[in-house]
């Protein structure tokens, strides 16, 4: 052993005798002792790589150090360049097989990336089974090999090289070498995505049967919030109703995009419509195709040529105002007109910031002032005609939640004006027109939108509204039923749905009994036909979200409130005012019958367009929880026991009025407008026959002195065959589960 150690050690000092090359410095002197002897290819190599990653840096303006990559790098065995090519390999971008500075002003979007001729490719199922077979395959000269992290080069006999610090280097290296920013999407000054007015009803997959019990069929737990399906105030009435602008809403973020009325209608509706009833077939389904292709519109153009020059400022400030900074969007866009003071894109953001602050902060003047600056980017000269549609639009739009029917109509006749081509501003005018009870020109208007587009759905279920208005019953139903059949925005409402069914009802009425229609003994004949067809419209009406059920059909609902037609004293918990009802029931019925004489005036016929035939009026003591004029003065004693309880006085969405309905009357069926109300009647003078009330599947009679509860939002009639008149005292209640908070914030009806 010794003289193996003596031969090892004298071979190593022979080595170190070896005569070496002087190397010169770079002052041209010999260093002492000579320097070691190196390889002019490793030379060639180092400065090589030295040269790549300075070009790199160099193109990073040196915001990349590689150094401290490279000296992590080598304190791993194997070959760097195969470990940093293979960690690199995502960022090739040229495909060249290496990691290089063109790579690198790919990325940095310096230079664009070279398209490339793609082959075609092999079988999926082959590619698979080749990789398969090479990963396979060991290398030579190894028993087990397996690569780590898929970086050639190491192998699992690498055990100095663990996982924590393979992922240490992937992480530094792309770190060192980020991927390029993504870029950000072209600028959309209108951004209305963000909220929705309309709240979207849960649909069932298949028609229901007729609900003759007249209970919900899902029962939610009663809420604080309350929610509105239409604007209508009495829905078997003749007048378009605006909701009104007292009534508490969800904040919503006002939409900025331009829409006509059907885009703003079809945003809470669903892309695919419920098979209907199969059995009549009346009701065709919706395809799904159509309503996707209406909904597809045109980007609106808002920037002329010189905004689009301080495009980068309009975004900077429209940014605040899509964060829902309304302040400091308002202050952005005040800067900006007062700087660029003919920008109508500048103008036009300044509205919308102000639109938002007054949705904020529930202020009717800062909404003011959001309307004259609308109108003020739509007269800009130098305005877009998107520009101006949308500007005017919105214009009108606000004025009308402001109750400012009268400017909305002035400002949708200039749309109209301007964009004389544009349906659906006409269908918005004929809608304004309604708001304000002017149906003659609103007919007028819809008559002109049809003569140009016969299949228009929005003006068909409008024009179907206003000749049911006008008692034109049958000559209506074609029109309503076509504009629901066709499905387009704006025409999938309770409303109309409604008025359809209600259409068909009297239609088939006049020869058909309640008995027959319920029975499966119906004479076929086309009256029966339409009776069946009225209840599948209200069936759909259901299935589609607007109705609570095939009988309660009201449209202004608080959800969650317990529903059923009839009442007990008992469950409604109003037992005291049933008790003092019926107590002084003579006193009331005293004071009814001395002014009943037609010479007051005191009773009016009913105005609802709600009997079939027959002489029915009423006089009224409160309403919408006010007192009526003078009318108590007439029955003072009636009056003061009344306004003992606030349940009756105070609920805004009834009345306490006298009915007196003479023989031969017939009163259609019909629902009331609210959930939010259950009704007493009181009866005062009652003929012994002839005289019942029928509310869903349920007939009943009066009788003097006695209180009948019931919900009249479900399906009612009433018939009067009796030989002398009927005189019954109603009395409308808050449905008492509403809270004490809901009764002060509904709106009233």
């Amino acid at each position: 052993m010794e003289e193996v150690g003596a031969q090892e050690v004298s071979a190593v000092e022979e080595v170190a005798e070896v005569k070496r090359v002087p190397v010169e410095s770079n002052n041209g002197r010999k260093p002492e002792g000579g320097g070691p002897r190196n390889s002019v290819f490793t030379w060639f190599m180092v400065l090589a790589l030295l040269g790549v990653w300075s070009s790199v840096a160099v193109v990073w303006f040196g915001l990349v150090d590689y150094d401290s990559v490279i000296a992590r790098a080598r304190q791993f065995r194997g070959n760097f360049s195969e470990v940093l090519q293979g960690k690199l390999r995502a960022y090739d971008a040229d495909r060249d097989g290496d990691f290089d500075v063109e790579d690198a002003k790919v990325l940095l979007g310096l230079k664009q990336k070279p398209v490339s001729v793609v082959q075609p490719a092999e079988p999926r199922q082959q590619l698979e089974e080749t990789e398969t077979s090479h990963e396979q395959e060991p290398k030579a000269g190894t028993n087990k090999v397996a690569v780590q992290d898929d970086v050639p080069g190491l192998t699992a006999e690498d055990d100095d090289v663990d996982g924590s610090q393979m992922l240490k280097l992937e992480s530094e290296i792309q770190a060192a070498v980020p991927l390029p920013p993504p870029s950000e999407e072209e600028f959309v000054p209108d951004d209305s995505s963000k909220h929705s007015v309309l709240d979207e009803h849960p649909y069932e997959d298949k028609l229901n049967t007729i609900d003759t019990k007249g209970e919900l069929v899902e029962e939610s737990q009663p809420q604080e919030t309350l929610e509105e399906s239409g604007p209508y105030e009495d829905q078997s009435g003749s007048q378009y109703i605006h909701k009104p602008a007292s009534e508490p809403e969800p904040h919503t973020e006002p939409s900025s995009e331009p829409q006509s009325q059907g885009e703003q209608e079809s945003a809470a509706e669903p892309q695919a419509e419920p098979a209907a009833s199969e059995s009549t077939g009346s009701v065709s389904e919706q395809p799904e195709e159509k309503l996707i292709d209406k909904v597809k519109k045109k980007k609106p153009k808002l920037l002329n040529k010189f905004d689009k020059t301080i495009k980068a400022e309009i975004e900077a400030a429209d940014k605040l105002r899509k964060k829902g900074i309304a302040e400091e969007a308002v202050r952005a866009f005040e800067a900006l007109v007062q700087q660029y003071p003919h920008s109508p894109r500048c103008r036009y953001g300044k509205a919308q910031a102000e639109d938002d602050m007054a949705e904020k902060k529930r202020s009717n003047e800062m909404l003011q002032k959001a309307i004259n600056t609308y109108r003020e980017a739509s007269e800009l000269p130098s305005a877009t005609p998107d520009l101006v549609r949308a500007s005017l639009k919105r214009r009108a739009e606000r004025q009308q939640f402001l109750g400012r029917m009268r400017g909305a109509l002035a400002t949708l006749e200039k749309l109209v004006q301007i964009f004389p081509e544009d349906l659906s501003l006409k269908n918005d005018l004929g809608v304004s027109y309604l708001l304000l009870g002017d149906n003659h020109s609103a007919r007028r208007v819809y008559e002109e939108v049809l003569a140009v587009a016969p299949d228009d759905g929005f003006a068909k279920v409008h024009y179907g509204f206003i000749l049911k208005s006008e008692n034109k019953i049958a000559e209506s139903i074609p029109y309503l039923r076509e504009g629901l059949e066709s499905g387009d925005p704006g025409t999938d409402d309770g409303r109309f749905y409604f008025h359809l069914g209600d259409a068909l009802q009297r239609v088939g009425d006049n020869s058909v009994s309640y008995t027959h229609r319920h029975t499966h003994t119906l004479p076929p004949s086309i009256t029966v036909l339409s009776v069946l067809q009225a209840y599948e419209w209200y069936a759909r009406g259901h299935q589609r979200g607007h109705f609570a059920s095939v009988w309660q059909r009201s449209l202004y609902n608080v959800k969650g409130l317990r529903a059923q037609p009839w009442w007990t004293p008992q469950e409604t918990g109003y037992t005291d005012l049933v008790k003092a009802l019926e107590k002084n029931w003579r006193v009331i019925r005293d004071e009814a019958l001395s002014v009943m004489d037609t010479s007051t005036g005191l009773f009016l016929p009913e105005e609802e367009n709600l009997r079939e035939k027959g002489e029915w009026g009423q006089f009224t003591l409160w309403q919408q929880g006010r007192k009526a004029g003078e009318a108590c003065r007439s029955v003072p004693r009636t009056c003061s026991l009344l306004e003992r309880y606030s349940e009756a006085t105070g609920c805004k969405r009834g009345q306490i009025k006298f009915s007196v309905m003479q023989p031969g009357t017939h009163v259609w069926p019909h629902t009331g407008p609210t959930n939010c109300r259950l009704r007493m009647h009181l009866g005062l003078v009652i003929p012994k026959q002839g005289c019942k009330i029928r509310c869903t599947n349920d007939t009943r009679v009066w009788e003097e002195g006695k209180v009948l509860i019931f919900d009249d939002s479900f399906e009612h009639e009433v018939w009067q065959d009796s030989d002398s008149y009927r005189l019954i005292f109603i009395i409308d209640v808050w449905h008492p589960e509403l809270s004490q908070h809901q009764r002060q914030v509904l709106s009233p009806i």
